[in-house]
């Protein structure tokens, strides 16, 4: 698999790359500079399974409160920097466990440069970033556009510029909104570049459409054995982002633990409310750090068999269901005690 031939990158506590995890991240939506807010965030963020977190630096007073921040975290703090390679010295200067830049907008090649020692004297890696929207405009006249091939030509660029200064602790992004470009930019760039890739759609949507667009394009390209760690781009509560990419990854195979829970799409035989009953396990779930299967069915006629692939299920009928453990019904049980009796289920499991 391509993931297992990169370079190992330490970020922090984390190491990405070769035969590593993939790992999680996230970015918080805070203000940087209101440290109360980022922390509070973050540390939801770490609950929710956040392995690397991201922090915006737009301003000298966000680069200072890395520092406030840092000590107040688990996780690895990546600073992401857009403009100002000043902010990139003093985010690393502040205990930034990584800095994201785009070359193309820090300026000239002494800013980059500036930034490039920064990091080699604090061992701090680079993440070399580059979008879509940012392709440069030689790049858009020699490709006709926005083009996968231009997208990688011009991250290459930008690896070879560093590598040029001596530097080679990095790890690459390339990323589009449109999935299938995006998909073809990554089976590119995986075979001619040795560095960790980290791997999302960007500017994906809402968490309805955002899904659907994440988990196609970051489902093709990690099957495809490409990618090192991921975020999933979301417009919402970015914990949202942790609990997709933990499922992308599980149903890719990707991770293991976590119970998974399979339901039923419902029929005209559902006798219960299994939708609300549905949305509630899977919400309740989340405590157990159990690697089973539960299953959530709508009546007797199949969820009795449906139930049997699982660990642990329900099926409804009227007004109750059915209980079901490791393929054999357990009880009856009332469907106002449903959700209860899972929970103790799960809290006795094995034990």
């Amino acid at each position: 698999m391509l993931r297992m031939q990169t370079k190992e990158v330490k970020i922090g506590s984390v190491t990405i790359g070769g035969a590593h995890p993939v790992a999680i991240q996230s970015m918080t939506n805070t203000k940087t500079e209101d440290v109360a807010a980022t922390v509070e965030q973050i540390l939801r963020l770490e609950a929710a399974g956040c392995e690397i977190v991201r922090c915006t630096v737009p301003t000298m007073e966000a680069a200072k409160a890395l520092k406030e921040i840092k000590k107040q975290i688990h996780i690895p703090l990546v600073a992401d920097i857009h403009f100002d390679y000043k902010m990139a010295i003093a985010a690393i200067e502040n205990g930034a466990d990584k800095i994201r830049i785009n070359p193309g907008n820090i300026g000239s090649e002494e800013r980059v440069r500036a930034v490039v020692e920064k990091a080699k004297e604090y061992g701090v890696p680079i993440r070399i970033g580059v979008n879509s929207g940012s392709l440069e405009k030689p790049l858009l006249e020699k490709y006709g556009g926005v083009t996968a091939e231009g997208i990688v030509e011009s991250a290459l660029d930008k690896v070879h510029m560093i590598e040029s200064m001596g530097y080679d602790n990095l790890v690459v992004s390339i990323k589009s909104s449109d999935v299938l470009m995006c998909v073809k930019a990554h089976e590119l760039i995986a075979k001619q570049c040795p560095y960790p890739l980290h791997v999302g759609i960007t500017e994906s949507g809402t968490i309805y459409s955002g899904n659907i667009k994440s988990s196609v394009g970051l489902g093709i390209i990690l099957h495809e054995g490409i990618g090192n760690t991921i975020r999933v781009s979301l417009t919402g509560d970015p914990v949202e982002e942790i609990r997709s990419a933990k499922l992308i990854l599980k149903t890719l195979g990707l991770r293991k633990g976590g119970i998974e829970v399979v339901s039923c799409p419902t029929c005209g035989r559902t006798q219960i409310d299994l939708i609300g009953l549905a949305n509630e396990v899977e919400k309740m779930v989340q405590e157990f750090p159990l690697d089973i299967k539960v299953a959530v069915m709508g009546c007797v006629v199949n969820g009795p068999g449906e139930a049997k692939e699982a660990d642990l299920g329900i099926a409804g009928g009227i007004g109750e269901g059915l209980l079901i453990k490791k393929g054999e019904i357990v009880r009856k049980v009332k469907e106002e005690e449903l959700l209860e009796t899972l929970r103790q289920e799960l809290i006795n499991w094995e034990k």
